[in-house]
C-alpha cells in the first residue's frame, strides 16, 4: 500500500490554549473512520488509511487500495459535498511546499475548523514535514492574533475572510509566510496584512477542493491574476475559456452518502475529460499568468451579454469603504437579469461607489442597486454563504 500521512518525529501539535496534543499511539483500524473536528481528532486520524474529520452524520469513508481522506467542499452556492482523494494527492504538494520553509523549526498556525480543507491541509502538511502546528479555530479573531504573536508563528494558512478578522493593533514580526486560499486578496487587505506582518511574504493560491493547488501567486504576479501554474500542474483553456487541469493533486470523485455507491456523478460544472478536470471556471492566460472571470455556474446574461458576478465583486473589493461584497442576479423581463450588489462597510461611500462602477463596468454590468448590511452570512470556510444571502432577498 502507498504511504499515506505520517507524524514526523520532530512535529508537535498544540490546541487553542497552547497545550500540546500528543500523537495517538494506538494501531489504526483497517476500515474507514470519522474523527472529531478537534486537535485530538486530528492526532487520531494521522496514520489512518481512510478517514474524514467531522460530518459524523454521514456514512464512513470507504477503504481504497491506497490511503485516502475525505474533505468537504465550501458549499458557497449549495449543500457541501464530500470530496474523496488519495492522501498521496496531498503529500505530492507537501514535497513542493517544503521549499517554502515548512519543516522542523517552523511554527504553523491555522485559523479555521478542520472540516475546512485549507485548515486540514495546513495542519496535516505541518505534521508530515516536522513543524510545530497550532490550531486556533476555538479562539475569537483578536485572540487568534494575540496567539500568533505570543507563539511566534512563522507560517499561517488562512482565507481572506479569516485574515480580515484578525487585523488589529500590534505587529506580527515573526510571521514570514502567509499562504492564502479560498478567494483573492483585495488591495486594501493586502496592504493591511503587510502592515500587520511586515516581514511576511503573501503567497496566494488558486484551487478548489476537487483540484487542490492550481496556481500560485507571488510579488511578481499582476494584480488581476491568480498566478502561474503550481509546480506539477498542466493548464489548458478551451476555446470558450474553460480552465482544464491535469496534475497529481486531483481528487478521485465525490463520495456518496450511501456506502454501496462510493463515487457519485459530478455535479454540473465539474467534469473529467481524458485525465483532465474542470470545475467550470472561465478565464484566460496572459503571458503565462491565469486571469479568472468566474464560474460558469454563476454566469448570468444581462441584455444578451454574459456577465460573471465574481468580476464585479473583485472590482468592488478594490473600492474604499467596502469590506465585503456579493453580486446577485435578479430576473428582469426585458434584460434577462439585472444585478444587485450586497455590501458590508461604510454606506457613506456610496456616492463615490456608484460612478466608479459605471466608469469601470459600463451601464449593463453595473449593479442597479446597492444594499448595505451589517451582518454577513458565512460558511465554515469563511466564504460568503450565497444561498443564505439570497434567501434574505425578496423576490
Amino acid at each position: 500500500m502507498t504511504e499515506g500521512f505520517r507524524w514526523h518525529p520532530e512535529a508537535r501539535l498544540f490546541d487553542s490554549t497552547g497545550d500540546e496534543v500528543l500523537p495517538d499511539g494506538s494501531r489504526p483500524p483497517l476500515e474507514g473512520a470519522i474523527f472529531p473536528d478537534s486537535p485530538q481528532g486530528l492526532a487520531a486520524a494521522i496514520g489512518h488509511p481512510a478517514f474524514r474529520i467531522g460530518a459524523g452524520d454521514q456514512s464512513l469513508p470507504d477503504p481504497h487500495d491506497t490511503p485516502i481522506l475525505e474533505t468537504l467542499t465550501s458549499g458557497s452556492t449549495g449543500r457541501p459535498r464530500r470530496i474523496r482523494r488519495t492522501q498521496a494527492s496531498w503529500t505530492a504538494s507537501f514535497a513542493v511546499n517544503a521549499a517554502l520553509g515548512i519543516g522542523p523549526g517552523a511554527r504553523i498556525a491555522t485559523l479555521g475548523r478542520l472540516i475546512h480543507s485549507l485548515s486540514l491541509y495546513g495542519a496535516v502538511e505541518g505534521l508530515h514535514l516536522g513543524a510545530d502546528v497550532h490550531l486556533l479555530s476555538d479562539l475569537r479573531p483578536d485572540r487568534q492574533r494575540e496567539a500568533i504573536a505570543r507563539r511566534k508563528v512563522t507560517h499561517l494558512y488562512a482565507t481572506p475572510a479569516q485574515l480580515r478578522l484578525i487585523l488589529g493593533p500590534g505587529l506580527l514580526p515573526d510571521l514570514g509566510l502567509i499562504l492564502v486560499g479560498g478567494s483573492k486578496l483585495d488591495p486594501g487587505l493586502r496592504a493591511a496584512l503587510l502592515t500587520l506582518a511586515p516581514n511576511a511574504q503573501l503567497r496566494e493560491f488558486y484551487g478548489a477542493a476537487e483540484t487542490s493547488f492550481i496556481t500560485l501567486a507571488d510579488a511578481t504576479t499582476p494584480e488581476t491574476s491568480v498566478g502561474r501554474p503550481y509546480p506539477g500542474v498542466d493548464l489548458h483553456l478551451d476555446p470558450g475559456g474553460e480552465v482544464w487541469v491535469r496534475s497529481p493533486y486531483l481528487f478521485l470523485g465525490y463520495a456518496s452518502d450511501q456506502a454501496a455507491t462510493p463515487l457519485t456523478p459530478t455535479p454540473a460544472g465539474t467534469r473529467w475529460r481524458d485525465g483532465w478536470l474542470s470545475v467550470g471556471e472561465i478565464g484566460d492566460l496572459r503571458d503565462g499568468f491565469l486571469v479568472l472571470k468566474g464560474r460558469a455556474g454563476r454566469m448570468v446574461t444581462v441584455a444578451d451579454q454574459n456577465v460573471f458576478p465574481e468580476e464585479i465583486e473583485a472590482f468592488l473589493h478594490t473600492l474604499p469603504g467596502i469590506t465585503r461584497a456579493a453580486v446577485l442576479p435578479v430576473p428582469d423581463p426585458k434584460r434577462g437579469h439585472t444585478l444587485i450588489a450586497v455590501l458590508q462597510g461604510d454606506p457613506t461611500r456610496e456616492a463615490a461607489i456608484r460612478p466608479a462602477l459605471r466608469r469601470e463596468l459600463g451601464p449593463l454590468k453595473s449593479p442597479k442597486a446597492l444594499i448595505w448590511r451589517k451582518d454577513w452570512p458565512t460558511l465554515p470556510s469563511g466564504k460568503t454563504d450565497l444561498t443564505a444571502l439570497r434567501a434574505t432577498w425578496p423576490d
